[in-house]
């Protein structure tokens, strides 16, 4: 399988599992480059601390390349970039901010850099900044999400269209038949999330893990645009802000009523009422719980049957 992102992060498949808050610890991105994908640390639930802990066990855990998703609203991003650049890390993902504040940076200590992007316009920024790949991700992901409400297999090929450099599909991928499908439609590579929050190896609380298992069509919904747009599971504390919305909120109110902490405390710690439970769409088609590894080679298995299917019509 190798192309573009293959050989740009010197990886097996061009499958990358997405650094995702409170679930991509050490033993989830190991465990994922060990199977010939390339594991991302989520740095957005770290501090500076705890991203060296996981960093170094995860260099002891793989001798294959990984590495850390940097969100750019970090509070303590100077310190993070520093760390990533003294631990020796050479992949880093950007998002949530602009790719021109460190890529140049980064790639001066000879860090591959990838930013992630929910637009075209957004897509050609990165590419200005001289990013070695944009991650486009469609609005069915999971977690904080574009405002533009553009499907992933629409924003691909418009991406592609536009695009130099390799372009990795986000949102709604979790089998090998939807990598296939991105991969048809201009993607170099996918990047994978909801699918890797119910791995055994996901540091998820195993309750939050139960409730993506049993999820069904319509049950996640974008909400809070006027903060940052999430994509989340519907529970209590979701009514409270729908319930909210009624009143014609302000900023403030609904800051007040996310408070701290929440996505911590629903994913991390379990707390399936008041916690914000962030997942996508794609949910409805993730019915167990199985190792990163065997996940991996699944995806990989049914993207090459699809393709020799695909051949044969």
């Amino acid at each position: 399988m190798d192309n573009s992102i293959t050989k740009l992060f010197n990886i097996k498949y061009p499958l990358i599992q997405a650094g995702m808050i409170w679930n991509s610890g050490w033993r989830l991105a190991s465990a994922v480059s060990n199977a010939g994908g390339l594991g991302l640390l989520g740095a957005g639930s770290m501090y500076p601390e705890v991203l060296r802990e996981h960093i170094s066990k995860c260099k002891k855990a793989t001798d294959k390349p990984f590495g850390v998703n940097v969100p750019m609203l970090y509070p303590n991003l100077e310190e993070i970039i520093t760390i990533i650049i003294e631990e020796g890390v050479k992949i880093v993902f950007t998002s949530a901010g602009n790719p021109k504040s460190y890529t140049q940076h980064l790639k001066q200590h000879g860090v591959t850099v990838v930013h992630v992007v929910s637009s075209v316009k957004f897509a050609l920024k990165a590419q200005e900044a001289g990013v070695d790949a944009v991650v486009a991700e469609g609005f069915e992901a999971g977690g904080h999400n574009g405002r533009e409400e553009t499907t992933t297999f629409t924003l691909i090929p418009m991406v592609k269209e536009q695009l130099n450099i390799p372009l990795i599909a986000a949102g709604g991928i979790a089998n090998g038949k939807g990598m296939l499908a991105a991969m048809v439609l201009g993607a170099d590579g996918v990047q994978v999330g909801s699918r890797f929050v119910a791995s055994e190896e996901s540091s998820a609380h195993s309750a939050f893990k139960e409730l993506v298992v049993n999820a069904k069509e319509g049950d996640t919904q974008l909400t809070l645009k006027e903060l940052a747009p999430v994509r989340m599971l519907k529970n209590k504390f979701f009514e409270e802000v729908m319930q909210l919305y009624t009143t014609n909120p302000s900023k403030e109110d609904l800051i007040k009523l996310l408070g701290r902490a929440r996505a911590k405390r629903g994913m991390f710690e379990g707390d399936l009422e008041e916690g914000e439970l962030e997942i996508g769409q794609i949910a409805g088609l993730i019915h167990d719980i199985k190792p990163a590894a065997q996940i991996v080679k699944e995806m990989v298995t049914e993207f090459e049957a699809a393709k020799t299917m695909v051949n044969q019509l």
